[in-house]
């Protein structure tokens, strides 16, 4: 048994109640329990790069369990409340933070965990290369697809438990910090200053993010009934004007494709940093400095990551095999934008992914690709191609009748391939698994729709 003020052995680790319900995030998640809430207290200095923090996470029991278990990663558990009173056994090994509970808790049960921890944060590293928390030149950035929310607080780290969250970022005098949803709260003590953010609609563990920069928020025009904001360093402030110039056209054109945007407001927040690729989180994305150009591959990741506010925010994968839902719909988006902004039809840029995907190998079936082929180019090309085949068949009408739909319908909700194939069915009057099956679930190519 562990003294009150540290854990146990890593040998005291149980194997019950660990079991991933993902297999391509293996060993993280469980479906013991269902988090409903998180209210995360952070507390973190920039120059020694390190985190304080206070995790309530309110839970319910899905089973009879003895143990809780969390995701929890390069960080150490301090102490532990269950239910308000003092927990003296827990275990911290690897990627997992087990509480053991005095008694069981039963199926239905609603619980509460107050964990302190503290630690050096730093990215995940496996074979989506590193995820999580990192360290800008001069700030922070958070990545966590698929699973790199561990990185800084404790989790039941898996796409299907969405929870509502409180986050409060407390840091150095000069630094904003910017999290999911809306801030409710801002207030300067001495030389810190501390952020505070509701995120009232569900989200998933590796959509929650923390960006700390010198970032002033600036207002965009609003669109689609939508405000819109970029935060920004003041260097930076003219570029990031110019380079989201249409993203208010944006807005509205896919308010007018996929139904009402689904949160309160948008916030783009750009880092005085290249990155290699933008990074979707609930209600914001974050661009590089690199990514403010008026080039067509620049304003198509603008929309895709916009995109992904519907497909992928809102609408969140069940499983990550279906991962074509979030990229093959942000992928189609940017080719709706395409059209709309008189760069090239969607038809052109079908046919110029069709082609590319036809020269190159086919060995990948796009509905279920084994995670380490989860974000590959083809996912995202032809599951675009996918519903582009599907809008062919049943006109435009009923395919924009059917994604208004399906995002209305499943709002905030878990999605599946079957689900949605089942509202294609009743809306277009197709016999869509037939139709969706080769591009989904053949290796080969099929012949490019309207060619």
């Amino acid at each position: 048994m562990s003294s009150p003020e540290s854990p146990a052995p890593a040998a005291a680790l149980p194997a019950a109640g660990t079991g991933t319900t993902d297999p391509y995030v293996t060993g993280h998640g469980t479906d013991a329990y269902r988090v409903l809430r998180y209210e995360l207290e952070l507390d973190y200095k920039l120059a020694s790069n390190r985190l304080i923090g206070r995790a309530v996470v309110r839970a319910v029991a899905a089973r009879t369990i003895s143990a809780v278990v969390l995701d929890m990663t390069g960080l150490r558990a301090l102490k532990i409340a269950l239910n308000g009173s003092r927990v003296r056994r827990y275990t911290q090994r690897a990627e997992q933070l087990v509480v053991h509970c005095e008694r069981a808790l039963n199926p239905g049960e609603e619980f509460t965990l107050d964990i302190r921890y503290a630690g050096n944060p730093e990215p995940r590293k496996g074979i989506w290369g590193e995820v999580g928390w990192e360290e800008l030149t001069d700030g922070v950035l958070v990545a966590g697809q698929p699973n790199g929310a561990p990185s800084w607080f404790p989790c039941n780290d898996h796409p299907r438990n969405k929870a509502s969250y409180r986050i409060s970022v407390t840091t150095d005098a000069g630094y904003r910090a910017v999290c999911n949803g809306l801030l409710v709260g801002h207030f300067t003590r001495s030389s810190r200053q501390t952020w505070v953010y509701e995120q009232t609609e569900p989200m998933a563990t590796y959509l929650a993010t923390v960006q700390i920069g010198r970032y002033e928020l600036l207002a965009l025009p609003s669109s689609g009934g939508v405000a819109q904001f970029v935060a920004v360093t003041a260097a930076l402030a003219g570029s990031a004007r110019a380079g989201l110039a249409r993203q208010p056209e944006m807005m509205r054109t896919f308010v007018g494709c996929f139904g009402p945007y689904p949160f309160p407001e948008y916030t783009v927040v750009v880092a005085d940093d290249d990155l290699e690729i933008p990074l979707e989180a609930q209600s914001l994305s974050i661009l590089g400095r690199n990514h403010l150009d008026h080039g067509w591959e620049s304003q198509r990741l603008v929309a895709h990551e916009l995109a992904h506010q519907w497909f992928g925010n809102s609408l969140t994968l069940s499983s990550w095999s279906d991962i074509w839902l979030h990229e093959g719909f942000a992928c189609y988006a940017e080719w709706i934008w395409s059209e709309e902004a008189g760069v090239m039809p969607v038809q052109g840029r079908a046919a110029a992914a069709w082609r590319k995907l036809e020269a190159g190998i086919q060995d990948i079936l796009v509905g279920d690709p084994g995670p380490e082929l989860m974000f590959d180019d083809r996912v995202y090309k032809r599951g675009a191609l996918a519903l582009h085949a599907l809008r062919r068949e049943c006109g435009d009408l009923a395919f924009f009748a059917l994604l208004h739909e399906w995002t209305r319908g499943m709002r905030h909700g878990s999605v599946t391939t079957a689900e949605f194939i089942l509202t294609a069915d009743r809306v277009t009057g197709l016999d869509s698994e037939s139709l969706l099956h080769p591009w989904l679930y053949e290796e080969s190519l099929p012949p490019l729709a309207g060619a």
